[in-house]
């Protein structure tokens, strides 16, 4: 799914954003967002405009920081806690000394040429805890009982849960803890992992029982893969942030 308008995106990942706001314990919690592939920084602005939900809200004056390949973001003229850095998300270092509390990438993700480097790369961004938000487009589908694929330019993978987990696992955030989505008539799949205290894994040499040694796959991924060798799609039960679980069997 391409959105044809950018605020076509900001409307779809607000479904999210509305949800983590009410999390009063965790909004407090956050100082710094990334935003990897911000685009016109509706999101940005979203995390920057953020206040307490007292009777008398207070800002939460969290320092936004985008990465896009745009040469500047208007954005930053009108807050003082938002800033800039034009590059790519694969590689690009914002501040050289500064972590990030959350790191959002919202419809960009599937633009990586690299995922696990790129995912490995924002693991060395992440504060001790961060979470990382990911939502991209599925290419891939059933349409009238045939397998229907399409792919934009500039997307090189059809990701699915079980490939994101692998990838996410390898690059060290923690999909144990984690929250995924993807509903059986949604387009899109929804994770929320957090950086973990292992290091990114060699893709060249992370299997499915290393990653499981470690803790970093979700209970109903371990099992799957324990009694299979590795992860089947139909076996993967996992929560989403409303509490609600989510079966990721076909239907």
């Amino acid at each position: 799914m391409t959105f044809i308008h950018p605020g076509d995106s900001h409307r779809h990942s607000l479904e999210t954003l509305n949800r983590l706001y009410e999390y009063d314990d965790f909004m407090a919690s956050i100082k710094t967002v990334l935003d990897l592939g911000c685009g016109t920084g509706d999101d940005l602005e979203w995390w920057a405009t953020r206040t307490t939900r007292d009777e008398v809200p207070q800002p939460l004056n969290i320092r936004c920081t985008g990465v896009d390949l745009a040469p500047d973001l208007s954005l930053t003229k009108k807050y003082n806690t938002v800033f800039y850095q034009s590059g790519n998300f694969e590689d690009t270092i914002p501040a050289p000394t500064e972590r990030f509390d959350v790191l959002w990438c919202h419809d960009s993700f599937q633009y990586a040429h690299a995922p696990v480097k790129t995912l490995s790369h924002w693991w060395q961004l992440a504060s001790p805890g961060a979470m990382l938000y990911l939502a991209v487009p599925v290419t891939q589908r059933v349409h009238r009982n045939q397998l229907d694929y399409h792919l934009p330019s500039g997307c090189y993978y059809h990701h699915t849960m079980v490939s994101l987990i692998y990838q996410l696992a390898t690059a060290g955030w923690d999909c144990n803890s984690g929250f995924f989505r993807q509903a059986p008539t949604d387009t899109w799949i929804h994770a929320v992992v957090y950086e973990s205290t292992h290091a990114p894994q060699d893709p060249a040499t992370a299997t499915w029982h290393r990653l499981s040694e470690l803790g970093l796959l979700p209970e109903s991924a371990m099992k799957s893969i324990h009694a299979h060798n590795y992860l089947r799609q139909q076996d993967l039960v996992v929560p989403w942030i409303d509490h609600s679980l989510m079966s990721m069997a076909i239907k």
